[in-house]
């Protein structure tokens, strides 16, 4: 194929924030690193507007950042021609008026399947495979992100780790993030960032902190882990901007911020908890420790997903500091609120190991080719 220069991205928004901000984050690199036109057909542009503030929730149809952006209705995609390449976000599906136009294209589209990031070793075998399309015979490439040379990359925007590095040898960064969350005293308190699911165990490392001899500040997104919080103050969640101070905790609430400062706020913080695909692979690439929080599935899958990026991500690190980071993490995804208090001591005096750890495992992952380029040079490559 000719370099492509239409793309069309798809995107259903299930896991709110999850799946909007990876396809944003695709869409923005697309255009800005490989000049390609991109179009993202999303079905909930309210939810992109939370982090991409310089959207229009209510537009149906607009341009943002070289990106334009969708709203995906029926009839709009019946009306649109497709794009040189298709990426299927998530395995969202595609509009059966937008597949049938596909069909009848003189030039095929190409047509990648996105799917979920893991590190479970079968993606390296079914990722890159083709599959027909049942009804018009259009073949359709199944794309997984992953940890390995013969996956299919990770989300990475050119130059990311130099701004980390750049940014966090600023000092005064770290004081300015302490004075926008509007915690007073000196900067040099534990400062933690959580962005996870509800979870029961939070109120009881909440309490951990509160009973800690050390100064800690938890930075928390407004909306997020609310009936956790409300029954840790009993009813006193701060507003957004606000912030509330039991024993050696400060809770500050923030404001929900764009991609490149929530990036920014993982660099600073000296551990991170995360959830789904986006916040891991940016946490991964802050270098900082970080939890995992994952989305439960039945017969607890998300454990053997865990599990496997464990064992990846481990590699390397002494035993002694393996299985301190390994009984917090399952004591948080199964919320178990004895099991994350009791081992709370041990990861805090884990954090300087699993920060050494972490840059060195970001630049390792950073040595491999993009998810993005990886994207247009195979699509480029098609016949």
């Amino acid at each position: 194929m000719k370099p492509s220069l239409r793309w069309d991205l798809f995107c259903r928004v299930v896991d709110n924030y999850g799946d909007a901000g990876v396809c944003w984050r695709l869409a923005r690199q697309l255009a800005a690193e490989h000049g390609l036109a991109v179009t993202l057909w999303i079905d909930d542009v309210r939810t992109l507007a939370r982090i991409v503030p310089a959207l229009d929730a209510a537009s149906a149809d607009q341009g943002c950042t070289g990106v334009r952006v969708r709203h995906w209705s029926d009839a709009a995609a019946a009306s649109a021609a497709p794009a040189d390449v298709v990426i299927e976000g998530f395995g969202c599906g595609l509009p059966d008026a937008y597949v049938e136009a596909m069909a009848r294209a003189p030039q095929t589209p190409v047509w990648v399947v996105l799917e979920y990031m893991s590190a479970e070793p079968w993606i390296d075998a079914s990722h890159g495979l083709p599959s027909p399309h049942p009804q018009h015979g259009l073949m359709r490439t199944f794309w997984f992100p992953g940890f390995t040379p013969r996956a299919g990359g990770l989300l990475r925007e050119s130059g990311l780790l130099a701004r980390r590095d750049a940014t966090t040898l600023d000092l005064s960064r770290r004081a300015a993030l302490f004075r926008d969350a509007g915690v007073a005293g000196t900067a040099s308190a534990t400062l933690v960032s959580v962005f996870c699911y509800a979870n029961p165990a939070l109120p009881a490392l909440l309490e951990q902190w509160a009973d800690g001899d050390d100064p800690l500040v938890c930075l928390v997104p407004d909306g997020i882990a609310r009936s956790e919080l409300d029954r840790y103050t009993a009813g006193a969640v701060p507003h957004a901007g606000q912030t509330i101070v039991r024993g050696a905790l400060t809770i500050a609430v923030l404001p929900m911020v764009d991609q490149d400062t929530f990036d920014e706020h993982l660099w600073q913080c000296d551990l991170n908890f995360v959830r789904g695909e986006d916040s891991l692979v940016r946490a991964q690439w802050a270098g900082r420790p970080f939890v995992w929080h994952l989305y439960p599935q039945d017969e607890d899958a998300h454990l053997a997903k865990m599990d496997a990026y464990l064992t990846r991500y481990e590699a390397g690190l002494p035993e002694s500091v393996r299985s301190v980071q390994r009984a917090f993490w399952y004591g948080w995804n199964d919320g178990n609120a004895d099991m994350v208090a009791s081992s709370w001591p041990a990861l805090r005096l884990a954090l300087p190991a699993l920060h050494r750890h972490g840059i060195r495992w970001a630049a390792e992952q950073a040595a491999g080719i993009d998810l993005a380029t990886q994207l247009v040079d195979f699509c480029e490559s098609r016949d």
